[in-house]
């Protein structure tokens, strides 16, 4: 905040020539540059810069003169007269507007032991606190349907990774769920634990080894090359093998050097991509995050 501040001492500074201006005063990479929020709509360093900005117009040491512009204030000279080594939300906490900006966010909570929000007792920004928990909550909920999926049984695992496929795309409408489940788990299937198209006319098919293993059962390249003996006998150009463990880099490497395309699909990026189709998980809330309409307040 210091930085941005100091930027803004004798002149009004637009906020996206601070952003380059203080990434070069810092000797940044091209990657660190470049480095993007989850949302992969704003460098993490420009959101940085953006909410310092905000800080300190809180705290009233720099006025917003106009759209995507700011300069310092009469306070934020005289703290840059005498400057601190750094300014941080401590720091701030001496400046009447910036308390009350905090106690203004802590009323809103319901509890009476409301505290002040994340992001203004932390170094992240609220964005970044935000990514974090959620990735936080889908981290924990991926452990649980990993779970949930192993203490099922092996002919659930087979119809989980159908139904799965299905709501990816694959095999057509979701109408066609039953019917292609049907294919699933039959005896004398050959190693092919099932069957579904690749696209809604049929012109290809993917066959499917579904792998309900425990989470030190590893899967090592004789499975892949088995599996692969399989594919040779119903003629077949693509395969997918699912497992709930994961893979050894033996395995890794034997089914890059196959003929034919098999995919490999641990217990991580199986349970990624449930919550990222909604497959054994449903959304429980949907938070909006608004910001001001610039445009609605240009004259």
């Amino acid at each position: 905040m210091l930085p941005v501040l100091k930027l803004a001492w004798n002149e009004e500074v637009k906020i996206g020539d601070a952003v380059e201006k203080l990434a070069a005063e810092f000797c940044l990479t091209d990657d660190e540059r470049s480095e993007l929020l989850p949302s992969g709509k704003q460098t993490r360093f420009a959101n940085r810069v953006h909410w310092a900005k905000s800080y300190l117009s809180k705290a009233g040491l720099v006025d917003l003169t106009r759209r995507a512009h700011y300069q310092a204030s009469d306070d934020g000279r005289k703290v840059l007269a005498a400057p601190p080594q750094k300014i941080d939300i401590a720091f701030l906490g001496q400046f009447p507007g910036f308390e009350e900006f905090r106690t203004s966010s802590s009323e809103a909570k319901a509890s009476e032991d409301a505290q002040i929000p994340a992001a203004a007792s932390s170094e992240f920004t609220p964005d970044e606190l935000m990514r974090s928990a959620h990735e936080e909550i889908t981290s924990s909920l991926a452990v649980e349907l990993l779970n949930r999926v192993r203490s099922g049984s092996p002919d659930f695992f087979e119809r989980v990774v159908v139904r799965l496929l299905i709501a990816m795309g694959y095999g057509g409408s979701v109408s066609q769920v039953d019917e292609d489940l049907a294919v699933v788990g039959k005896s004398g299937d050959g190693g092919i634990d099932g069957v579904i198209d690749q696209d809604p006319l049929g012109l290809d098919r993917v066959y499917i080894q579904a792998k309900r293993y425990a989470a030190d059962n590893t899967v090592g390249a004789h499975a892949i090359r088995d599996f692969y003996g399989s594919l040779a006998g119903h003629k077949a150009t693509k395969g997918l093998f699912v497992t709930t463990s994961t893979f050894t880099p033996a395995a890794r490497l034997t089914a890059d050097g196959l003929p034919q395309k098999i995919v490999l699909v641990d217990g991580k990026q199986l349970t990624r991509l449930m919550i990222r189709h909604e497959v054994g998980c449903r959304v429980q809330e949907t938070l909006q995050i608004k910001k001001v309409d610039e445009d609605f307040f240009e004259e």
